[in-house]
C-alpha cells in the first residue's frame, strides 16, 4: 500500500549521496544512532540507574518486591491492586492475553499495520487472524471497518493507540463507544504502550473503564518506552480481576529484581518523565520541519517515532542511512515504502536530517 505521497514518482529522489552538491558535508559520528527500535535514547533515570545500583546485591534471591510495584501501580492509577498484572514487558501481557484468545481456536481483529506481539502469538495458537487496513487517506486504524470485520467467533480485538509503526490516534469519544459495545461479547485489549508521549485533545486512555468494572477490557502500558527500561522487562495490564487472573495463571515469564525496583524508582521520578516528553518533542520538531520544507508525506507522531513515505524499498532505504551510521526501522508490511523513524536525541535526529535530504532529499 502505497498511500500517496505528495510528490510524484518521477520527482523522488535515487538512494545515494549526492557527493556532486554535499561533499563531506555531514560527518559520520563513530557509533551507530539507533533511530528503530522506539527506545528512549536518555537511557532510564538517575534514580533508576541507583536503584537497579543497590538491586545488585539481591540477585542471589528469587523474585522481588512485586507488591510495592502494584500498590504503586495502584496508587497512581486509582485502581484496586487484584486489577494489575505485572509482565515481563507489556509484551507478555499482550501474547497472554493472545493465548487466552485462542483457547477455542477462534478470531482476533485488529488493525493493519500495528504491533505484533498479540496477534503473532494468538496466530501461532491456533487463532484466525482479522487485519482491517487503516484509512488509505489518513493511515488513522478505521473503527468502522474493524467493527463490521468482527465474527461470531471474534474472541478478541485489538488496539494499540497511539499506534505503532503509524503514530495516529483514535479519536477519544468514537473509541470509547467502539470499546463498550464490543466488550459486551468479547475482550477489547488496549495497548498504550506510547501513553505518555501524546499531547492531543482528542486523545483519552480508556483506563476508567477497567476502574469502572467492565469485565472485558484490558489496558497495557510498559516501563519499556518512557522511563527507558527495556532491558529491565516490565509491563503492566490493567483489567477487572476475573481477567488478571486468568493473565496471571497464564504467564510464563519471571520478573527480575533490577526491573522491579527500577520501574518503582521510575514511576516515581515525574522530572525525568516529563523531561524524556520535552526532549522528545524537540527532536520530532526537528524532523517534522524538514519534512514540511520538503514537501514530503508523514503522520503526524503522537508517540515517540515517525512515519515517513518514501516512495522506495525500505530494505534499499535501510542500507543507505546504515551507510550513514544510522539505523531505521524495519519495513512494516503492507506498507513498505514507509519508514519508521524513531526519535533519537536533538542532536542525532539533526545529523538523521541532514543525512535525509542527502538520500531521499
Amino acid at each position: 500500500m502505497g498511500g500517496g505521497a505528495l510528490l510524484g514518482s518521477s520527482m523522488l529522489p535515487r538512494i545515494g549521496l549526492i557527493e556532486e552538491a554535499f561533499g563531506e558535508e555531514f560527518p559520520r559520528p563513530d557509533y551507530m544512532i539507533r533511530a528503530g527500535w522506539n527506545e528512549n535514547p536518555w537511557g532510564p533515570s538517575r534514580v533508576a540507574l541507583q536503584a537497579i545500583v543497590d538491586s545488585i546485591k539481591m540477585s542471589n534471591l528469587y523474585g522481588g518486591n512485586r507488591r510495592a510495584l502494584t500498590d504503586l501501580m495502584g496508587t497512581i492509577h486509582n485502581l484496586p491492586t487484584d486489577h494489575i498484572s505485572i509482565g515481563t514487558g507489556s509484551g507478555e501481557i499482550l501474547r497472554t492475553a493472545g493465548m487466552l484468545a485462542s483457547v477455542d481456536k477462534g478470531s482476533v481483529v485488529c488493525a493493519d499495520p500495528t504491533y505484533h506481539d498479540l496477534i503473532r502469538y494468538a496466530e501461532t495458537a491456533g487463532s484466525k487472524i482479522i487485519r482491517v487496513p487503516v484509512n488509505p487517506e489518513t493511515l488513522h486504524v478505521d473503527l468502522n471497518a474493524m467493527h463490521k470485520a468482527i465474527r461470531k467467533d471474534t474472541k478478541c480485538v485489538y488496539i494499540a493507540n497511539p499506534n505503532n509503526p503509524i503514530p495516529s490516534i483514535i479519536e477519544k469519544n468514537a473509541l470509547r463507544e467502539f470499546t463498550l459495545d464490543v466488550s459486551k461479547d468479547r475482550m477489547v485489549f488496549i495497548d498504550e504502550a506510547y501513553f505518555e508521549f501524546v499531547d492531543n485533545p482528542d486523545y483519552e486512555s480508556l483506563m476508567d473503564l477497567v476502574r469502572d468494572g467492565h469485565k472485558n477490557i484490558v489496558v497495557a502500558r510498559t516501563a519499556s518506552k518512557i522511563h527507558g527500561l527495556a532491558g529491565m522487562r516490565i509491563g503492566f495490564g490493567f483489567a477487572h480481576p476475573e481477567l488478571t487472573g486468568q493473565i496471571n495463571d497464564a504467564k510464563t515469564g519471571a520478573i527480575n529484581v533490577l526491573g522491579l525496583n527500577a520501574a518503582y524508582a521510575s514511576y516515581q521520578d515525574q522530572d525525568f518523565q516529563e523531561f524524556t516528553v520535552r526532549r522528545n518533542k524537540e527532536s520530532l520538531s526537528i524532523v517534522e520541519t524538514m519534512l514540511d520544507e520538503l514537501g514530503h508525506r508523514y503522520v503526524k507522531s503522537n508517540a515517540n517515532f515517525s512515519f515517513i513515505y518514501t516512495g522506495r524499498d525500505i530494505n534499499e532505504v535501510n542500507q543507505a542511512f546504515k551507510a550513514e551510521n544510522i539505523l531505521v526501522g524495519r519495513p512494516f508490511p503492507p506498507m513498505t515504502d514507509w519508514v519508521r523513524v524513531s526519535m533519537a536525541k536533538p542532536h542525532e535526529m539533526e545529523y538523521f536530517a541532514q543525512v535525509y535530504r542527502k538520500i531521499l532529499g
